[in-house]
């Protein structure tokens, strides 16, 4: 019988594509915390020490191999000086663009992390989790610097800058490469195992392979050698197939992968160069059965757990809202019973 081993184990084992005890489960919670301790998403990230309550009793409570200290995604945004919008089921969305007119760039100073308080928030439940176990991966998360953009000037005047002035964006591109390997490091400073590269506009799903080689992946070869740990480059439900092969280059170790690809295919282009997080539909997962779950979670491991090299999670890197507590359990009980070599 296989010695049971702890989530760190578990996911270093797999991350090394050997096979560990069993695949390891990665329910990145951000939001769903509020949920768990009653409390209006506002209010929950308002308070380091909620997130990091919420966090042990979640890996706990659903099973689950990772902390995931990520609080929502436009704290970047709130760093530079933006408006926030909280919602009471959802995540918390970056307000107004505080980049209005490209030729604001060239003014446009990217925050310090460390007299910064939302980021400073974040380290400290990096910290919090750090201390409480050595045992559990801890998960941060980065906005790439080419996907930043998105919400820093809003999408179209943001394509118009990638297609138009390459002075500009080179110039942007360079300010938010400091800010996000600065911001990386400090949380793997503060005790982060690893780092998501959240990139999704370098998927094929926004932007032709063409542009990606010209635009996001020379940022993510010039950034990602900088950060000092592993990154997952993570697309956010958008697809990745067609551009694995330039990922690997990039440096990264694992990839987020989309619903809607074959994980099949993916795991033979991927096995032995870059590890598999996915590949669970995070929307589709609101309105699932028990049968359902299973199903689904039996198809990952059947068509990718072999080898190593797998974590299941879901394919946009948060948990919704809306999934019942159910499912969750649903999705441990499936990887316990199919998720052994």
């Amino acid at each position: 019988m296989t010695t049971e081993m702890s989530s760190m184990e578990r996911v270093m084992t797999a991350l090394d594509f050997k096979e560990p005890d069993r695949v390891p489960l990665f329910l990145l919670f951000s939001m769903y915390g509020a949920k768990e301790l009653g409390l209006g998403i506002k209010k929950y990230f308002s308070d380091p020490d909620n997130v990091v309550k919420a966090q042990i009793y979640m890996k706990e409570k659903y099973r689950n191999d990772c902390y995931y200290a990520s609080t929502y995604v436009a704290v970047e945004v709130e760093a530079c000086g933006g408006e926030v919008i909280f919602s009471e089921n959802g995540p918390p969305n970056a307000g107004r663009p505080i980049i209005k007119h490209s030729q604001d760039i060239l003014s446009f100073d990217p925050p310090k992390v460390k007299q910064t308080k939302c980021l400073l928030n974040t380290l400290e439940i990096i910290q919090k989790l750090k201390n409480h176990s050595d045992s559990v991966p801890i998960i941060g998360t980065v906005v790439s610097p080419f996907s930043l953009p998105v919400m820093q000037m809003g999408f179209d005047k943001y394509l118009d800058l990638m297609y138009d002035d390459r002075q500009l964006f080179a110039d942007l591109m360079s300010k938010n490469e400091a800010f996000c390997v600065e911001w990386a490091n400090a949380q793997l400073a503060a005790g982060a195992t690893a780092i998501v590269y959240f990139d999704p506009v370098s998927s094929p799903s926004i932007i032709p392979r063409e542009m990606y080689l010209k635009t996001g992946f020379e940022v993510a070869r010039r950034t990602i050698p900088r950060i000092n740990g592993a990154t997952a480059t993570h697309f956010a439900s958008g697809n990745s197939l067609p551009i694995i092969d330039d990922i690997v280059k990039t440096g990264t170790a694992a990839i987020g992968v989309s619903s809607m690809e074959d994980i099949g295919e993916i795991k033979q282009k991927c096995h032995g160069k870059l590890s598999i997080i996915g590949n669970l539909n995070g929307i589709e997962m609101c309105h699932w059965s028990i049968e359902d779950t299973q199903a689904a979670v039996k198809n990952i491991i059947t068509k990718g757990a072999k080898g190593g090299g797998l974590v299941i999670s879901d394919n946009h890197g948060e948990i919704p809202f809306q999934v019942k507590e159910e499912t969750l359990h649903a999705i441990a009980d499936a990887v316990k019973k199919w998720g052994h070599y």
